[in-house]
């Protein structure tokens, strides 16, 4: 999610500090909020953009670069 859209500019650290990587449905506390792979990531994040009235097209243009994000990169 763009930070700009996100109703609390960010995720948290452990420390309480706001995370500028990721945004507060991913990312609480120092730890994130979804176990699976990337690819059942994209798949979430597409269903709830579906169900929030995106088009199937626009939602899967916008979770098509997840795979670039730190989290995955290990």
């Amino acid at each position: 999610m763009p930070m700009h859209k996100d109703p609390l500019h960010g995720g948290s650290e452990s420390n309480g500090r706001k995370s500028v990587l990721y945004c507060s449905y991913c990312y609480q506390n120092g730890t994130f909020t979804f176990n699976g792979t990337v690819l059942e990531f994209q798949e979430f994040c597409r269903t709830k953009m579906r169900a929030q009235g995106h088009s199937a097209i626009l939602s899967w243009l916008f979770t098509r670069g997840m795979r670039r994000l730190q989290r995955w990169k290990t």
